[in-house]
């Protein structure tokens, strides 16, 4: 349980219009379905998946880092990283067990031709869906372990996307379908209490400052 008074109290340092602004968009924030990266290699695709997470209300982005570095674009991100929850994993069996362990099938992206095309995908589950890297794409390990298959529809000669342009299209997708649906798929209140206290924290400056005023104030108070 978050403190109310404490989230009072952080949220009297900001306007009007950003409580409101936060109230509006964890109102279409969700968890029911999260995006996992596996070893994305360039670090800009990482980051502009975690921009579209942002800008399409998918607020979980899980990312496996067993090869490579550490670090988001923070150009590229546009400041998402403040608004969207990382999940960091040292290795993909990691990620799958936390992800099933929290109620999501595993959704596998590929090409292959059992894949489920993107529009007959079925929204009404929880989902985790797993993007692979630039060049191989989804390792086998991701592969034989996931609960279904899904893919892009494409006409022309090239056989594959940008992971970046992959998942923006398929996030912006199943988040419109989900949103029009009447699936429960908004996040608990407790849920957007927490965001509305850690979102409050990310607007103020000098924050470590104003929490030492509020716990001596408190202590004062007592």
């Amino acid at each position: 349980m978050i403190d109310l008074d404490y989230l009072a109290y952080l949220e009297g340092f900001l306007t009007e219009n950003r409580k409101q602004r936060f109230e509006e968009v964890l109102a279409l924030r969700t968890k029911h379905f999260t995006i996992a990266m596996e070893d994305v290699y360039q670090l800009h695709n990482t980051s502009a998946v975690m921009r579209s997470c942002e800008v399409f209300g998918i607020q979980e982005l899980n990312v496996v880092e067993q090869k490579f570095g550490k670090r988001i674009d923070s150009e590229i991100a546009m400041g998402a990283q403040k608004w969207v929850d990382v999940k960091r994993f040292a290795n993909n069996q990691n990620c799958i067990d936390a992800k099933k362990a929290e109620g999501y099938q595993i959704i596998a992206t590929t090409p292959h031709n059992d894949s489920c095309l993107l529009h007959e995908f079925d929204i009404s589950k929880r989902s985790a869906i797993f993007f692979g890297t630039e060049k191989e794409g989804l390792s086998q390990e991701v592969l034989e372990q996931a609960d279904g298959f899904i893919k892009i529809p494409m006409v022309g000669f090239t056989e594959s996307l940008n992971i970046s342009v992959s998942a923006a299209i398929i996030i912006q997708d199943i988040t419109t379908r989900l949103r029009n649906s009447d699936i429960k798929w908004q996040l608990t209140d407790e849920e957007i209490m927490e965001k509305r206290l850690v979102w409050a924290k990310n607007s103020i400056k000098d924050i470590k400052r104003i929490e030492e005023r509020y716990y001596s104030e408190k202590e004062n108070r007592v």
